[in-house]
This record gives C-alpha cells, structure tokens and sequence, in this order.
C-alpha cells in the first residue's frame, strides 16, 4: 500500500490516526452545533448569550452619562490589555511549535513513546504540527481583531448621547462591543482546541479521551447558571 509519491505511508496506523481525528472534529462540531440550537430555543441558556446582553446594558449605562467616563475606558484597557496578553502567548507558542519542526525526526521516539495504536511517521507528524500551527494562527487572529474593535469601542462610547450620532447610538456601539467580545470567545475556544492537538502527538486514544473530556469541560464552562439564566428570563 505504501507509494513514494503520497504525503505519508497509508497503512492501519495512518488511518487509525485520520479516523480518530475526524472523530474529534465530529465530536466538537455536534457539540456546538447543540449548543446552537439550545440557544435559539432558549437565550438564557449559556452565559454568551446572557453577557451579550450585560454588554449592551453597559453601554447604555455609559452613554446616558452624557460625558467622558474614566470607569469605560479603564474597562475596555483591561479588556484591550487581556486581549493582548493572549495574542502575544499565542506568538511564543507559535515559534515554539515552529522549532518542533526542525527537529521532528530527533523527537518522534520521544513523542510515540506510548503512541501503541497510532502510525510513527515523520511525515505525519508534520502535518499534525501544521495543524497545530494553523489552530495557534486561529487564536491570534482572533484577538487582534478582538484588541482592534475593542480600541474603535473606546473612542465611540465617549461621543455624548445628547448629540444623537444615528451611526454612535448606544445600539451601534453595543454591537461593536459584542462583536469583539465574539472575536475574545473564539480566541479562546481556540485556545481550548489546542488540548486535544497536543495530545494527538502521543496517539490518537489521547486526543480522543482529550476531546471528550473538553467537551465536557466546554458544557460545564458554556451553561449558564440557573440563577442567572432564571433572572434573565423573568425580565
């Protein structure tokens, strides 16, 4: 079955480790495709949906004001500043992943030392490290555009609210508020899908033990609590 001309070796080993992948991917796109439904059925289901609306009160709070508020740009700098710290923890992860590749082949029995059911060629575990890489590149994206918004935010949510800017309305600036808090939400579910990536480098029953026990770990992080949720449906 092996060809010269293929990215890797196809055997049992090969396809033990793309099933087991794809497994995981299914796996995590049910999960959130659930997470999904539950939320268009009940809004109060998971804590995005109900700090969508804290965000939005917020801003309303701040803009009735009338006038330049230390308390909302001190917190959107600390927004800003979180934002930034995981940007920047997401470039040094992507150079040290960088230096993996150089030396894939000096690392490999260390790495399979308990890959019992998984394949061992060099040639895949490239192809993981990419992967990788291109989580790692998702995560730092994801923030810089969450720091980007965030600094348009800092300028509108000052402009007064007696001026009645039709495009700075507290609306407008909420949504761009909750749009950077989207892009600071999908930064860190990258975050969390790099668990069962690292794991996959020791065997593919690693990354799908690691992928169940995210999952799990997502739900108890996405639920919203019934208090919170119960307050938020009696308004």
């Amino acid at each position: 079955m092996g060809d010269s001309n293929l990215l890797f070796t196809w055997d049992h080993y090969s396809v033990t480790d793309l099933v087991s992948f794809f497994v995981c991917i299914i796996i995590l796109a049910a999960y959130h495709l659930w997470i999904r439904l539950k939320v268009r059925k009940d809004p109060a289901y998971t804590v995005q949906a109900i700090n969508r609306v804290a965000r939005t009160a917020w801003v309303e709070t701040m803009m009735a004001a009338g006038k330049p508020d230390v308390i909302s740009v001190q917190t959107l700098r600390n927004s800003t500043m979180a934002a930034t710290f995981l940007a920047s923890t997401a470039v040094l992860l992507i150079i040290g992943v960088m230096t993996l590749t150089a030396q894939a082949d000096k690392l490999g029995s260390t790495w399979h030392a308990l890959n019992a059911f998984g394949a061992k060629d060099p040639q895949l575990f490239i192809v993981k490290i990419i992967l990788l890489l291109l989580d790692l590149f998702t995560v730092f994206f994801s923030f810089t555009l969450a720091i980007r918004v965030f600094n348009h935010v800092g300028y509108m949510i000052n402009v007064p609210y007696l001026l009645n800017h039709k495009a700075i309305s507290p609306q407008h600036v909420a949504e761009h508020l909750n749009r950077a808090g989207n892009y600071y939400s999908i930064g860190m579910r990258a975050f969390y899908f790099i668990v069962p990536l690292v794991f996959w480098f020791f065997g593919p029953h690693f990354m799908l033990v690691a992928t169940v026990v995210l999952t799990l770990v997502l739900y108890r992080v996405d639920r919203a609590p019934r208090v919170l949720a119960q307050d938020y449906r009696s308004e």
